[in-house]
């Protein structure tokens, strides 16, 4: 049987990654554009169909080498600085004015861009034909999908508790949390999840299909988001690659929230 992803083509992927990273300016606009990329898709679909035979094994030598390497980068301990005996105060930015009205600012968020530096590692996963990659330093964990408990009054995307040793870890449906537009019955009998990316230190994990490759990646490697507001989950778009790079801190903070991919964050 063969499987047909929703992005047979790279160029089909990249329009749509490229959509995601420009704000939209009405809803309208979304619905039209998501029209135009799922006629796009279907074209390129029935063109170039993807075999699920060569996309879809047990687990490999491949992934196994992937997983060892997250492993021991995980596992490396973080070099203290040159000036780690100095104590340094956390302090909270208040003004005379915050005080006596009672309110607080927080601190703003330090961008992905600048937290990662010139030069980081990634993780790079795919969803229903979609890259999409994780920093290295804001990986969890990966583990293999074993039973999954679904529970009740939870969003749809959320596709139960896994059990791991003594933890309990959330599992997302990513393919219809990242692209509800294009989830539909014949792409979630499709799926074929195996690996669950675990966000930061966090329960939450991204169902994934396969592991690609960790690689190295450069700042000016990545087409970063241009304005903040929707999708703050998605720090930018690796350009060779043609994926999405998530935000890690973002998106645990949204599914903390029960929002979807697309929903505005308050």
């Amino acid at each position: 049987m063969t499987k047909q992803s929703p992005f047979a083509r790279e160029d089909v992927m990249e329009a749509y990654l490229d959509s995601l990273l420009k704000e939209p300016e009405t809803p309208e606009d979304v619905t039209a554009r998501t029209a135009r990329l799922l006629e796009q898709a279907s074209q390129k679909m029935a063109e170039e169909a993807l075999s699920a035979t060569t996309r879809f094994h047990t687990v490999d030598d491949e992934q196994e080498k992937i997983v060892q390497d997250v492993t021991s980068f995980l596992a490396e301990p973080v070099q203290e600085s040159s000036h780690s005996d100095e104590q340094v105060p956390v302090t909270e930015t208040r003004s005379q004015e915050d005080e006596k009205a009672g309110e607080y600012v927080a601190p703003a968020k330090i961008p992905l861009k600048d937290s990662l530096g010139s030069h980081f590692q990634a993780l790079f996963f795919e969803v229903a034909g979609l890259t999409l990659a994780v920093p290295l330093t804001t990986l969890g964990g990966i583990h293999q999908i074993e039973k999954i408990g679904p529970l009740f009054g939870k969003p749809d995307w959320f596709m139960g508790v896994m059990l791991y040793r003594e933890s309990k870890l959330n599992v997302v449906d990513s393919a219809k949390w990242v692209m509800p537009e294009k989830y539909d019955e014949n792409l979630a009998q499709s799926l074929n999840y195996r690996y669950l990316i675990m966000l930061g230190e966090s329960a939450w994990g991204l169902a994934s299909e396969k592991l690609v490759n960790t690689v190295s990646l450069t700042s000016d490697d990545v087409k970063w988001r241009e304005s903040t507001g929707k999708r703050p989950w998605l720090a930018g778009m690796v350009k060779e690659k043609m994926c999405a790079l998530i935000d890690v801190e973002e998106l645990i903070s949204m599914l903390n929230k029960g929002l979807g991919s697309n929903d505005q964050t308050p």
